[in-house]
């Protein structure tokens, strides 16, 4: 799709193109409507000259054309007779070239005296003389320059007052695409109460400001209901559950069995998917971006990996962690290493024994990635949407321990960091990358 400066640039090259075409034009039409009366008025001269003289009578001819130049409405015209061989007779004018039957241009280079631009007419006048009768175009010198300098004023003043309409137009569009841009930001980073600035004065981009205002208010009070029903069913249910896990535990210190121990192993499942609802909902609510400080990734990481190293290595699998850069972020501490916490934990729980799991981190383009990378079978790329999403678990891991909420935690996390989460084929294996915006 072409950029609103791309389209900019376009209309004004077609305006200016167009602009120039009709300034041309209209030039070439007024100096042709001059020419052509100049011609029909040289034309009528000539008649009027050679009216009642017999062809090739040459004294009369001299006769008229003194007689002519002798009236007072005649300072623009004059006349040259020739005979056969292109030899001046007599006249008003000399000219110093010869001219083609018919009607021709002539300049201030033909050297005739007061002339600067003007028309001439060669016809035969019998005996093979020709009369050459000669009309200025320009009264007045330099009118041709003054008349082309008010059109280029003239349009160059349209060709501005487009430009600058075409500017502030642009610039008007902009910033309402920008507040528009900077609202849908702001609702991308959580924050659901931020709108679309409206223009006190109406009209279109006020209608249209109002419009998405009202829908997001619509979002906001359908993801606000969703969102308490989720937390409400939380708190409700880990209420009774923890006293029921609490009941069983007494029960079984008296008669312990391994069905009861079962139902206890259940509860705390439970109980840990309620737990984790809620600190989604946390997480998505923006509060916790007060508690942002500056925190060293690269050590975070090293951090993790030291934790989670030993296990990895009881159950079979190897946690390494490249060279690790110097990078520091504003962000939240226990987030980012709860984040990673479950990417690891992610990559050891769904992989066979003898997997390596990598730890790196990098910067490209502004972003940088925190990224874990396991050799184990990976998952289907159609399959990662699934992965992402709340309580998705894929079918091959449905007799493995787990609810399904960990990537979607860490995926809130990100976006509260204003990243995201991204999983990717490594070929062998999956690779999960925390990227988040360069920011200090």
């Amino acid at each position: 799709m072409l950029r609103l400066r791309t389209l900019t640039a376009i209309f004004l090259s077609a305006f200016a193109g167009v602009t120039a075409l009709t300034g041309y034009a209209t030039f070439h039409a007024s100096r042709s409507a001059i020419v052509s009366l100049v011609d029909r008025r040289i034309d009528a001269v000539a008649d009027a000259l050679l009216e009642d003289v017999a062809p090739g009578d040459e004294a009369a001819i001299l006769r008229r054309i003194v007689a002519f130049s002798s009236r007072r409405d005649s300072g623009d015209i004059g006349f040259e007779l020739e005979d056969a061989a292109g030899r001046r007779l007599g006249g008003n004018v000399v000219l110093t070239r010869p001219l083609r039957r018919g009607f021709s241009d002539v300049t201030r280079q033909d050297g005739i005296t007061g002339l600067s631009e003007g028309r001439a007419e060669a016809r035969p006048v019998g005996g093979g003389m020709t009369l050459i009768t000669v009309a200025e175009t320009e009264p007045i010198d330099g009118y041709d320059a003054i008349r082309l300098r008010n059109y280029l004023i003239g349009f160059g003043l349209i060709a501005a007052v487009v430009l600058a309409g075409t500017v502030t137009f642009g610039l008007v569009v902009r910033r309402r695409i920008e507040a528009t841009r900077t609202t849908a930001l702001a609702i991308i980073d959580g924050d659901l109460s931020h709108r679309v600035p409206v223009a006190p004065g109406g009209g279109v981009f006020a209608a249209q400001a109002q419009t998405i205002n009202h829908m997001l208010d619509r979002i906001a009070t359908l993801v606000d209901g969703l969102r308490h029903v989720a937390n409400d069913v939380a708190h409700d249910l880990r209420t009774p559950l923890s006293r029921l896990r609490s009941r069983l535990t007494i029960i079984a210190d008296d008669a312990p069995s391994a069905e009861l121990d079962a139902a206890i192993d259940q509860c705390d499942e439970l109980l840990a998917i309620f737990a984790a609802i809620l600190r989604i909902a946390e997480i998505d609510t923006g509060d916790r971006r007060g508690a942002f400080g500056s925190v060293a990734l690269d050590q975070l990481a090293a951090e993790v990996v030291e934790t989670l190293a030993a296990v990895a290595e009881e159950e079979g699998r190897r946690l390494v962690a490249e060279t690790l850069p110097a990078i520091t972020l504003a962000g939240d501490r226990q987030l980012l290493s709860q984040a990673l916490f479950n990417l690891v934990e992610n990559a050891l729980n769904h992989t066979p024994a003898g997997t390596v799991v990598t730890v790196s981190l990098s910067v490209d383009a502004g972003e940088l990635s925190l990224r874990v990378v396991d050799t184990g079978p990976g998952i289907a790329t159609a399959d990662m949407a699934v992965a992402r999403r709340r309580f998705g678990r894929l079918e091959a891991s449905r007799h493995r321990p787990g609810h399904g909420l960990g990537l979607p935690i860490v995926d809130a996390i990100a976006r509260l960091h204003g990243g995201r989460l991204v999983l990717e084929d490594a070929r062998p294996g999956l690779s999960a990358a925390l990227v988040l915006p360069v920011r200090s």
